[in-house]
């Protein structure tokens, strides 16, 4: 009798460890899937340079991406879309104060990269 449950307790052992190992290398071939995907985006992003350096904290390309432009050729543009979010996110129309500023940093990075 011992030996039955001991055999049924390796047994058990055997297939959760299988299961675990299965996972586990199904979670490490997403895990590099992911970080594959990632590069391919940063390096062919809309013909951005991928060595964007990060100006107090933010990269052009996330700064184009919070205003939702295409490219910084329309200051026009620039500024309806920066009016736009900022009015939207205000305290008083219940917007974030975390948004509004994540869109004024935006503005203030393209800003500076148009002043170059």
């Amino acid at each position: 009798m011992a030996r039955y449950l001991a055999q049924i307790a390796i047994l058990g052992a055997q297939v959760v460890g299988r299961a675990l190992m299965k996972t586990l290398r199904q979670e490490i071939e997403a895990s590099r899937e992911a970080a594959r995907i990632h590069r391919a985006t940063q390096s062919n992003s809309s013909g951005h340079n991928a060595n964007d350096v990060a100006v107090k904290g933010m990269t052009l390309l996330e700064a184009q991406q919070i205003l939702n432009l295409k490219g910084l050729d329309d200051r026009q543009a620039i500024e309806s879309h920066f009016q736009h979010l900022f009015r939207a996110n205000e305290k008083p129309a219940g917007g974030s104060f975390y948004i509004q500023s994540k869109v004024y940093r935006a503005k203030e990075r393209i800003d500076q990269e148009l002043s170059k």
